[in-house]
């Protein structure tokens, strides 16, 4: 019997997934990457190390204009399929505080494993190939058949599974070409955004407190609401504010800008205590010292630079405390897509099928990984994603 051949357009951790279970499941596939070698994304993530799932699942952390299709998809390829996954192709794994990665501590190793494993399941790779067009054809027999144009050969396969990420990334390749391509296809795209992406505001005195790390909190208010708040290390920057509790809201950031809604990030730099609490400390620290000016109180509760910008136009007591605990910017916009972990938006979960990921719309064509309109948040969620929808995807492809 001919096996089904499936061509994968994106060699990154979903298109590899994707082209591993393929050819697990019997079919004959070519993978294209249009960067040197596979992987390239994958390779910095976690700064280097793979953060590749966490122990802790549950919806919010995955954001989606469909969070509860997205959510059921990834019961069909869980955190035990994906560490189970790892531990057959050689990936030793350590667990850190719920964090998983290699025990190498190196994505390189994960990289390397993944392809090891595609070709000795006789997976084609070929690199440098820049798909510029998918062709579904017409056949006698109603099967779908496709041809997919590079710029320099045709592929035919009877299936596709497009995977070609975001382009989120200063990595080479990163690019818009998957949204292209879906689009050419008829799919609905929800736009994409930048996300777990630093925030830029509108003030001027940045410069002032750049290069600044503090434990504290972020709270999102938008139409005098709050929409988010996160807590951790917060990185004052000279353009705004990073970290990972400023990268864990900035999709919602990206979105509100995109609609037009002006956002105000209030940041709390003592988190512990409430207002009356602060006012009290500040107080307490006068009276045990009374020979320190109001600016003095602060040296040894917060770093110099902060103090100096907290300190602007001299404020007492009562106007100090409420500052330390309610430190407001207005967002101006995200930093570019260059600077994001990920991107918010992508094709719509409406134009797949849940169980399967084949498009609605072209039989034959199925989507996975960041191309979709899913994005996790910090911790090795976006990995998950990958692997799982990589998986249902190359599996669901290769039957019959």
């Amino acid at each position: 019997m001919e096996k089904k051949q499936i061509c994968v357009i994106g060699g990154g951790a979903a298109g590899m997934m994707a082209a591993i279970m393929a050819a697990r499941a019997g079919a004959a596939v070519t993978l294209l990457e249009h960067n040197e070698k596979t992987g390239r994304k994958l390779l910095a993530t976690g700064n280097g190390r793979c953060n590749l799932t966490n122990r802790y699942q549950s919806r919010e952390c995955y954001h989606s204009q469909k969070p509860e299709t997205a959510w059921g998809i990834l019961q069909q390829f869980s955190l035990t399929d994906t560490l189970e996954f790892f531990s057959e192709i050689g990936v030793s794994v350590k667990e850190k505080n719920g964090y998983f990665y290699p025990a190498s501590m190196q994505a390189s190793s994960v990289q390397e494993l993944l392809e090891m494993e595609a070709r000795y399941r006789k997976v084609k790779i070929k690199c440098r190939e820049n798909v510029k067009e998918i062709r579904p054809e017409q056949t006698a027999s109603c099967n779908p058949s496709f041809l997919v144009r590079t710029e320099t050969w045709q592929y035919e396969a009877d299936a596709v599974i497009l995977a070609c990420g975001s382009r989120a990334s200063q990595i080479e390749g990163a690019d818009s070409s998957g949204y292209t391509l879906a689009k050419s296809l008829g799919l609905s795209v929800e736009k994409p955004l930048p996300a777990l992406v630093p925030l830029m505001g509108k003030e001027k005195y940045f410069s002032k407190w750049a290069g600044t790390r503090i434990e504290g909190r972020i709270s999102l208010v938008a139409e005098k609401k709050v929409l988010n708040t996160q807590e951790g290390e917060l990185q004052l920057t000279d353009y705004g504010i990073s970290g990972i509790p400023v990268f864990q809201c900035s999709g919602l950031v990206a979105r509100l800008l995109d609609k037009g809604i002006e956002v105000t990030a209030v940041l709390d730099f003592l988190p512990s205590c409430n207002l009356s609490e602060t006012e009290q400390l500040l107080k307490s620290r006068r009276k045990q010292c009374p020979y320190k000016s109001t600016a003095a109180l602060l040296t040894g509760l917060f770093p110099k630079k902060l103090c100096d910008v907290l300190m602007e136009n001299k404020p007492e007591i009562p106007a100090l405390a409420a500052r330390i605990k309610e430190f407001p910017i207005k967002i101006k916009k995200t930093k570019p897509f260059e600077n994001a972990q990920v991107c918010t938006g992508g094709v719509s979960l409406t134009e797949v099928h849940p169980h399967t990921l084949e498009s609605r719309k072209v039989p034959g064509l199925y989507l996975a990984g960041e191309l979709l309109d899913t994005d996790g948040i910090c911790g090795g969620y976006n990995l998950q994603w990958a692997w799982t929808t990589g998986a249902l995807a190359g599996k669901e492809a290769a039957k019959c």
